[in-house]
């Protein structure tokens, strides 16, 4: 929930939360998120799309926004808890519908629609909070039900009614057939997300520590940190188009790689050049989300709310996980080195792209 890192400053200095109680309301987002999106996809299997998605997201903004006014630390905990669970909750079922619109020319593509609105939001939604609180202090957070509305109220007019019925012919677990399903493929492609989702994390939470310590005041380094996700945003939508032409694991495999040089170039270099080359590598890392989610529903055809609990829930929330383990190099050694070692899970995640059983495009044309 990207709302509530922005929020936890005025928590800790107005209601007295000490940090490790401030970091457990992150905590117990991200750990209900991302254990309930499994669980909450394969309901999405077996009884389809009944979900009222409109309600859903509105729910989970609800509970947002109630924190802002909460006099308790349990209400505090149980609202981010419930929020969570909305969060779960709307994204499997939101992701089969996805599913149901693609076809396998066009799937990347359609998918990144869907990814982006969800990584705008994320890239936005903090700076939408913390201008609601600087104006109006916690209880702003009641603002943010505005936008919430209009965004319910939009799913629910523009979504098709067709979309909410269950798919016919499937079996007792939602598949179409009752075929046994080898999961290996899908196991494989959960730990290159994990990895890759581990070095996301590290970039979004160390970045402005790291360029604070360049030298840039807070408010710029959080602004750099903003335009990295939204160029990321636009690398999602590119992603998803070339992977749809050239092939999603040859995509995988180049972005994942292509992404360290300008890594690297970022921590060896200083100034516009080295924006300009964070820039380049938040283009090239983030396009690569889409498209595994693209690959993790053709390896799992049958099982749309599953496989999209899995990939963005469970893979994202052990990905996030890795991020105390640059912590303790950060306090052991150094900031620097902490992130001069994202390109290990990165190199990692490509390795496990090479093995993955899924077929080649570009490289399977040009062999016959």
């Amino acid at each position: 929930m990207p709302v509530l890192p922005a929020i936890l400053p005025l928590l800790i200095l107005q209601n007295g939360y000490s940090y490790l109680e401030a970091g457990i309301l992150v905590t117990a987002f991200n750990l209900v998120s991302s254990f309930a999106q499994p669980a909450f996809g394969i309901i999405s299997d077996r009884r389809g799309l009944a979900v009222p998605l409109g309600a859903v997201l509105f729910t989970s903004a609800f509970f947002v926004c109630l924190m802002g006014i909460a006099n308790s630390y349990i209400i505090l905990f149980t609202c981010s808890a419930l929020s969570a669970l909305g969060h779960a909750c709307f994204h499997p079922a939101a992701l089969s519908m996805v599913s149901r619109l693609c076809t396998d020319e066009n799937r990347g593509q359609v998918t990144s629609y869907f990814v982006v609105g969800g990584n705008i939001g994320y890239a936005v939604g903090p700076v939408l909070a913390g201008a609601a609180v600087t104006l109006y202090g916690l209880p702003g957070l009641l603002l943010l039900l505005i936008p919430a509305v209009i965004a319910a109220l939009t799913i629910n007019w523009i979504v098709p009614q067709s979309l909410f019925t269950p798919a016919r012919d499937t079996s007792p677990d939602g598949r179409k057939d009752a075929s046994p399903v080898n999961y290996r493929p899908f196991s494989i492609l959960m730990g290159a997300t994990i990895l890759r989702s581990w070095a996301v994390f590290v970039i979004i939470t160390y970045l402005p520590v790291y360029l604070v310590s360049r030298g840039y005041d807070l408010v710029a380094a959080a602004s750099l940190l903003t335009m990295s996700l939204l160029i990321g945003v636009a690398g999602q939508i590119a992603g998803g188009h070339i992977s749809d032409r050239y092939g999603r694991r040859e995509y995988m495999l180049a972005g994942l790689l292509l992404g360290i040089p300008p890594f690297l170039f970022f921590m060896l270099t200083t100034g516009t050049v080295s924006l300009i080359a964070l820039f380049l590598f938040s283009f090239i890392l983030w396009s690569t989300f889409s498209v595994a989610v693209a690959m993790g529903h053709e390896l799992l055809p049958g099982m749309i709310g599953l496989a999209s609990g899995m990939m963005l829930g469970l893979a994202i929330g052990f990905g996030g996980l890795g991020v105390a383990v640059n912590g303790m190099i950060a306090d052991t050694f150094s900031l620097d080195l902490a992130l001069g070692i994202i390109p290990v899970p990165l190199i990692g995640a490509a390795l496990l792209i090479l093995v993955l059983p899924y077929p080649w495009k570009t490289f399977r044309n040009r062999a016959k």
